[in-house]
């Protein structure tokens, strides 16, 4: 008895672990997430989801999951989110997957670092080192309208990320862009801008000059 209720705990287990990896294993899109991608060309901005319907925000509100760097939609999901954001109604320097509906783990961003400033997409990015210095810096949201906050921003990240060649990439990024990259990324977990407000106004903060020295060297 006791080797058959060994077998059985042993069996769940299994599973239990098959369904955990199965779960972080990327994913490719789902079958409604093709038909929002798919429902028009590549020039037609989709609809961006609003924290003002609570159906939207269920949306927004969900963690996404990684997506198979393979899937052939990417391509078109990266050109509609970026008639999307270039739209002059939802205008914008960054805009992620889950606030058109989409939750996997990939967004747009514009490399405001680069000279010819043109957005990029990140596909399953991680944010690896966090600088303790931070940045304060007024934000607003496509999904959150006609509001606008003062946030908390790492100044540097390392970032890793597939590339849209499906290459493995690693960076350092500053400043302002570093500042969308965080932003966006939040996006991937279901937290928006106005969450971390709520989550400054627990903690105490100190001036950077006030503990360093810091300079910058005039030209």
């Amino acid at each position: 008895m006791e080797k058959k209720v060994h077998q059985l705990l042993m069996i769940m287990s299994l599973i239990v672990l098959n369904i955990t990896m199965n779960a972080q294993k990327p994913q490719s899109f789902s079958k409604e997430e093709l038909g929002l991608i798919k429902d028009a060309s590549a020039t037609v901005p989709m609809r961006v989801l609003l924290t003002t319907s609570e159906q939207d925000e269920v949306v927004l509100r969900t963690k996404s999951i990684e997506i198979n760097p393979q899937d052939k939609a990417i391509k078109l999901l990266k050109e509609r989110l970026l008639a999307t954001v270039n739209d002059e109604a939802t205008k914008g320097v960054g805009i992620a997957a889950p606030q058109v509906g989409i939750n996997k783990r990939l967004f747009l961003v514009q490399r405001l670092d680069k000279e010819d400033k043109a957005f990029q997409l990140f596909i399953n990015p991680q944010i690896t080192w966090y600088s303790e210095i931070l940045r304060k810096g007024r934000e607003g949201c496509l999904s959150i309208p006609d509001r606008y906050g003062e946030v908390l921003r790492s100044l540097v990240i390392e970032v890793s990320y597939i590339d849209e060649k499906g290459r493995s990439q690693k960076e350092l990024i500053e400043g302002f862009t570093a500042v969308i990259f965080q932003h966006e990324y939040d996006h991937l977990d279901g937290v928006l801008y106005i969450d971390r407000i709520e989550e400054e106004a627990a903690h105490v903060y100190q001036r950077a000059e006030e503990q360093q020295q810091l300079f910058y060297k005039k030209k």
